[in-house]
């Protein structure tokens, strides 16, 4: 990832804070959508841009970081504040873009809007993630995929489609091309080894690993 094309969003849901995410924020630079500027003090950041209608952000947030340039955006507008953060992002030359706060919270038609805009990101040709500190969460297509977790890590695949050519090593469970049917619970709650490789031959997927829960392996 390049740091001057990398973009950085953050969204409203939940964010637990580890060294992982400092990371992820030392990588690109910072937009904030509406309510997701929560998250700035606590990591130690402050965006280049915040935008969106601000109808979720507390009076006293919008005072704390009255200093940071905005885009203000009508309520009734047709796209959603995370949307608008990732046109912009686009627009400023992004080919990565990360989502902190977009798991999590108590919209869950907003995590799965971030979710499949990742998706269209990434058949795009945009690198592109999604993480709440507790999860994380990566697109995958026909390819190759290869994540280092902590040995022991919960991860499951969820199919946004019929999968063929489904093979996964570096895990308690390894498949060897598979075919597996869009709706099916075949790879959920599978156990890492560390170095954990999947390869498909057709069709797209989610990968959600939890980092932090240890199956004790």
């Amino acid at each position: 990832m390049h740091i001057d094309s990398t973009f950085i969003i953050l969204l409203a849901g939940d964010l637990t804070i580890d060294d992982r995410v400092l990371a992820l924020c030392q990588s690109g630079r910072i937009l904030a959508a509406d309510g997701g500027i929560k998250h700035a003090a606590k990591l130690n950041i402050e965006p280049e841009l915040w935008l969106g209608d601000f109808d979720s952000t507390p009076d006293a947030l919008k005072e704390q970081y009255k200093h940071v340039e905005t885009m203000t955006f009508d309520r009734q507008k047709a796209m959603s504040d995370g949307a608008l953060a990732v046109q912009t992002a686009l627009e400023k030359g992004a080919t990565s873009i990360i989502f902190l706060g977009a798991l999590g919270g108590s919209r869950n038609d907003h995590t799965i809007a971030v979710m499949n805009q990742m998706m269209q990101l990434h058949k795009a040709g945009i690198e592109t993630m999604m993480t709440s500190g507790l999860e994380e969460c990566w697109p995958l297509d026909e390819g190759e995929f290869e994540i280092e977790l902590p040995k022991g890590s919960l991860f499951s695949i969820l199919p946004f489609e019929d999968l063929s050519g489904l093979s996964i090593t570096g895990a308690e469970y390894p498949l060897d091309n598979i075919e597996t049917e869009f709706g099916s619970t075949l790879t959920l709650s599978n156990i890492s080894k560390g170095q954990t490789k999947v390869s498909l031959s057709e069709g797209s997927a989610v990968f959600i690993a939890r980092p932090h829960d240890f199956s004790g392996v």
